[in-house]
């Protein structure tokens, strides 16, 4: 190591005063190392500090000499001196390589099913960490004590780290399937006016049979019943009961609405994101009045697995209210649009539709569009029974 630090210098020497060369060298305490003769050539090497003194004694002594630098650290270090870019790089990046090989880059999550990701990662924020945290200001018992108890659905947690990655294993509890309370007795009642269409019975009494009108809040199935004897029995009582029932919605619209539109001006806009930080590309704010923003991001990935480094790009689109007129066929197909919509969201799944019937009322404002259905559903309301 001492000799990378000064550097070493070879030296070949040929001449008739060779021996004389050699005496002299020992005389004048020139520190040689790596001697040997090959014939009438002398190769040794020597500390560069010493390269101008073994030139001396060669000229006095009438040699020749030829002197070659080796490869040091030294020598390495003196001939990029003048490239200060190149060092200053090299000093940056083996500093970031020490910093990030302490730090947390990726927290990965294992062995969830129930509980997403987010929700523990959200946690996990609000003890502080996140990707950019230094390793070792984590307390890892006391935050997997934390989690346990800030996330509901995880029985144990572990953390353990694995070179600039944060493991967190979780294990969710084992629950009993669900169990429906049936000692606590209660009734079946109707949601809403409907006639019945359609009944099942798993435990109590029906009260109605298919064809019968049955007001809001009718009881449709007993939970409690009697025998000859006088003996009564109290049930939870279950059962599918489907009725047809009547529902209007209204929509309404405007022939001559305000709706923000384009300009088609626009401006692109890019941020670095760096361990939750966001760091601007650009000067200046959004000069638009109003406008619009569509963000995407691209995050770097290493082995599969998502850094905290990102470029995040948005682009402004500039709009403004202006006033629009439509025709009532353009609003008609608007406002049944709307009406589609209604019928996917809040009209799916068990409801039938059995039939639409669409009114349309119109003025010099605006158009509005009166819908009554005809509908298939489920009408059971539990209601529980209080003994005294």
């Amino acid at each position: 190591m001492r000799d990378q630090l000064r550097g070493c210098i070879e030296i070949k020497a040929r001449g008739r005063g060779l021996y004389r060369f050699i005496n002299a060298l020992h005389t004048g305490r020139v520190n040689c190392f790596e001697e040997f003769c090959s014939g009438e050539v002398l190769s040794l090497q020597i500390y560069r500090r010493d390269l101008k003194k073994v030139r001396a004694l060669a000229e006095k002594c009438g040699v020749e000499i030829s002197a070659n630098e080796l490869t040091t650290l030294s020598s390495s270090l003196r001939r990029y001196r003048r490239r200060f870019g190149l060092m200053a790089g090299a000093l940056i990046a083996a500093a970031a390589l020490i910093w990030l090989s302490q730090t947390i880059l990726i927290i990965e999550i294992q062995g969830n099913s129930a509980v997403p990701d987010k929700v523990i990662l959200a946690a996990l924020e609000e003890l502080d960490i996140r990707p950019g945290v230094p390793a070792g200001s984590i307390d890892y018992i006391w935050s997997e004590d934390q989690l346990r108890l800030k996330v509901d659905g995880i029985a144990w947690a572990g953390m353990h780290r694995s070179g600039s990655r944060l493991v967190v294993e979780v294990t969710e509890p084992v629950l009993p399937p669900e169990r429906v309370r049936k000692r606590l007795p209660c009734n079946v009642v109707a949601s809403r006016d409907a006639v019945i269409v359609y009944t099942v019975v798993r435990d109590g009494m029906l009260m109605h049979k298919v064809g019968d009108f049955v007001p809001k809040g009718t009881l449709l199935i007993s939970g409690v019943t009697g025998d000859d004897t006088g003996h009564t029995t109290f049930h939870h009582a279950m059962g599918d009961i489907i009725g047809e029932y009547q529902e209007t919605v209204t929509f309404s619209g405007s022939l001559a609405p305000e709706r923000c539109t384009l300009t088609g001006r626009s401006k692109n806009r890019r941020r670095i994101r760096l361990f939750g930080w966001k760091i601007p590309l650009y000067l200046g704010k959004n000069k638009y009045a109003s406008s619009v923003s569509e963000v995407s991001s691209q995050q770097l990935h290493l082995f599969g697995k998502e850094l905290p480094i990102g470029v995040e790009r948005e682009r402004l689109s500039e709009t403004k209210l202006t006033q629009q007129q439509l025709t009532e066929e353009e609003l008609s197909a608007e406002l049944m649009e709307k009406v589609y919509l209604y019928e996917k969201n809040f009209l799916s799944g068990d409801t039938k539709i059995i039939s639409r019937n669409i009114e349309r009322s119109s003025d010099e404002e605006g158009m509005t569009l009166t819908v009554e259905y005809t509908l298939q559903g489920d009408i059971c309301s539990q209601r529980d029974i209080f003994l005294a």
